[in-house]
């Protein structure tokens, strides 16, 4: 037996092969926004609106829908059925002409001057042709076609696909029709009286359930969609010009060759607008194309204008409470097709695995807040970041430690003349087992060792650090755009110290007005100062109490700033401010930054910007204390504060490459 085989798409929901979302790449683009001074609910907000490389935000989704209620508009336009209706006019009266023009009696004379002044409005011709004996067959059944087309029309507006249902239908089909839309009104009069039960839906539904295709489940469904049919027929209405509405309102009545039709729709619509009054009744589009649309085909287009703006509506999720969940995935199949809805999927489920995967944590105030998980994935991102701006910098020296001092990484090297560390006894005998096989030798019960099998275990020497970060926080460093390349560098050197240099102990302290200690989570979502002052007297002073606490530690100053230090600590305990920088706000920067000197700090200013008079200034105060100045570009901050922590260290760990990318010997 033989078995044919089809591939298509997979429908039967998210696809089982599409990869994962990438929660990384999420995670920092929100940290970042974060850092920026967004709230987290605000950074998933703006993630989800932009995207990424890969998958599409919310933005791409609008832009399509805007371009395809742009295509409907440009396309289309709402004379379809009033050109239909002139076209089947012209030519029923050629034929007539023509057959009156065979006939020789006086009558066909009278019917010649009737035909001949009938009015240039094709709506008062069909009217008044209402009456006429045709002599021509062709022509009647043209005639009779017109009154055919406005009654399908008019029902398709109602109820969809009612044109193509009727395009042959008996007399019989028409009554029933009308009977169906009878019994539809004296069920939506005892809706609106409230006084319909389950029965009487049942029982209309058993009686006309063939001309409801979608299988409403209760009379509120079937509303729902009868009242958005007849909004969007209103609508149409209201997006004709008066001329086109006059046309239609007077051809109307001779659809079927029953004006009781008309009065029977029109009493659907008043009961459906009560019934539902939050329907856009009143609402009206700017049509432009050159397809003429008939009644049935426009009253679609409008009620696929109006669910673009209920998806619009739903891709904005700038509202309060609005998730991703609550878009129809299914309209947006429909609507912009299958691969916006896997887009829009996507996007859904990465909200949830956000909210869900413990990045997010709600603070005491019920605000969303980046989680330590979320801080430290961000920092390792960031960490690896700084690797790889580092790892382009010159020297070769290897300083990887081995030494009977130190403690074990578990690793072992080829031993090299000199040597004096502890043989890995399991890895020489490796060695040697394997090279004497290889040899051809074999292995008997005697293993001969030769020098070049020999490996000695590594260790590193530890020792401890106290690293007072401290990050100019005035109003400048927003202005200057400075803000968020300092947390950055903050969160890169905070995980570099939690991770890999676990015996030593950071501070991190931001100074602008006042200075103050603050953990990471603290100083990544610090909102943006808005007053001036540069304190930095009071961070040095916080500084020098931390590295008193840890007296065994090296001490490590790195100070982030943009400018002069403009504000000073008074004894009681309130920020002196003034500008230019005062005598004593200078003498009380100097005299704490000595202190932290004769502490033995190793100090390292950071100096954001290119102010000559800045530049002047820092070199002094490093001076004093044999420190340095470091002037990075801004790109570049988070790779000079880790560069110098490092740089202060003789211990670096030897798997800093393989954790982070870091090259070996750049700090040489």
């Amino acid at each position: 037996m033989t078995h044919d085989s089809r591939y298509a798409r997979f429908t039967g929901g998210p696809d089982p092969l599409a990869p994962p979302v990438d929660l990384a790449d999420a995670l920092a683009k929100i940290g970042e926004d974060v850092m920026a001074g967004y709230s987290p609910e605000q950074a998933i907000r703006e993630y989800l609106r932009r995207g990424n490389q890969q998958r599409p935000g919310l933005e791409e989704l609008m832009r399509r829908v805007s371009q395809r209620r742009e295509e409907i508009l440009a396309r289309s336009n709402l004379g379809g059925t009033l050109q239909q209706v002139k076209e089947l006019l012209d030519k029923a009266v050629l034929e007539e002409r023509k057959s009156l023009a065979r006939a020789l009696d006086d009558d066909a004379r009278f019917a010649e001057m009737r035909i001949e002044n009938l009015p240039p409005s094709p709506a008062q011709a069909v009217t008044e042709l209402a009456d006429y004996q045709w002599r021509s067959p062709e022509a009647r059944e043209m005639y009779d076609q017109i009154k055919d087309l406005l009654g399908r029309e008019l029902l398709d507006q109602r109820f969809a696909g009612m044109k193509q249902a009727l395009e042959s239908a008996t007399d019989e089909d028409r009554a029933a029709v009308s009977e169906m839309v009878k019994d539809l009104n004296e069920l939506l009069g005892k809706r609106a009286a409230g006084q319909d039960t389950e029965q009487d839906f049942a029982d209309f539904m058993a009686k006309h359930g063939d001309f409801f295709p979608e299988s409403p489940q209760n009379l509120d469904e079937l509303l729902d969609a009868l009242a958005a049919r007849a909004a969007a027929a209103q609508r149409m209405l209201n997006s004709m010009t008066p001329e086109q509405r006059e046309e239609l309102m007077q051809l109307s009545a001779q659809a079927f060759g029953s004006p009781e039709l008309m009065e029977q729709l029109g009493q659907m619509d008043q009961l459906l607008q009560q019934l539902r009054p939050g329907e856009n009744w009143g609402g009206s589009e700017e049509f432009g194309g050159e397809e003429g649309l008939g009644l049935g085909d426009g009253t679609g287009a409008l009620q696929e204008l109006a669910q673009l703006d209920d998806l619009v509506q739903q891709l904005d999720q700038d509202r309060p409470g609005a998730r991703m969940d609550d878009i129809d995935l299914d309209a947006v199949s429909r609507l912009l097709g299958q691969e916006a809805a896997v887009d829009a999927r996507t996007l859904a489920q990465l909200e949830r695995e956000l909210r869900d995967s413990g990045l997010l944590t709600k603070g005491s105030d019920g605000a969303l807040r980046l989680s330590p998980k979320a801080m430290r994935q961000l920092g390792k991102t960031l960490l690896r970041d700084v690797a790889h701006r580092m790892s382009g910098r010159s020297g070769q020296r290897d300083m990887r430690r081995a030494g009977a001092a130190g403690e074990l990484t578990g690793s072992s090297r080829a031993w090299e003349f000199g040597d004096t560390q502890t043989w890995d006894v399991t890895r020489t005998i490796t060695n040697a087992v394997q090279r004497q096989a290889a040899d051809g030798g074999g292995v008997t019960g005697r293993v001969r060792i030769r020098m070049d099998d020999v490996e000695v275990a590594e260790t590193e020497a530890r020792t401890q650090a106290a690293v007072a970060l401290l990050v100019d926080t005035s109003y400048s460093m927003i202005r200057a755009g400075r803000w968020v390349p300092m947390k950055r560098t903050a969160l890169a050197l905070h995980q570099l110290i939690s991770t890999r240099f676990r015996g030593d102990h950071l501070q991190l302290i931001g100074f602008g007005r006042h200075a103050e200690v603050m953990g990471i989570e603290e100083l990544t979502g610090l909102a943006g100062m808005q007053f001036k002052g540069t304190n930095l007297h009071h961070g040095l002073l916080l500084a020098n109490r931390f590295f008193r606490k840890h007296p065994s530690a090296q001490p490590v100053l790195l100070i982030v700033t943009d400018g002069e230090p403009t504000a000073h600590l008074e004894r009681d305990g309130h920020s002196f401010f003034d500008y230019p920088p005062h005598p004593f706000t200078i003498a009380a920067t100097v005299r704490e930054l000595e202190a932290a000197g004769r502490l033995g700090a190793q100090t390292t200013f950071f100096q954001l910007g290119d102010e000559p008079s800045l530049g002047r200034f820092l070199a002094d105060l490093a001076k004093r204390v044999d420190g340095r100045v470091v002037t990075p570009d801004l790109d570049d901050l988070g790779s000079a504060v880790v560069g110098s922590f490092l740089g202060s260290r003789t211990d670096l760990p030897h798997d800093l490459y393989d954790d982070y990318g870091f090259g070996r010997g750049w700090w040489a």
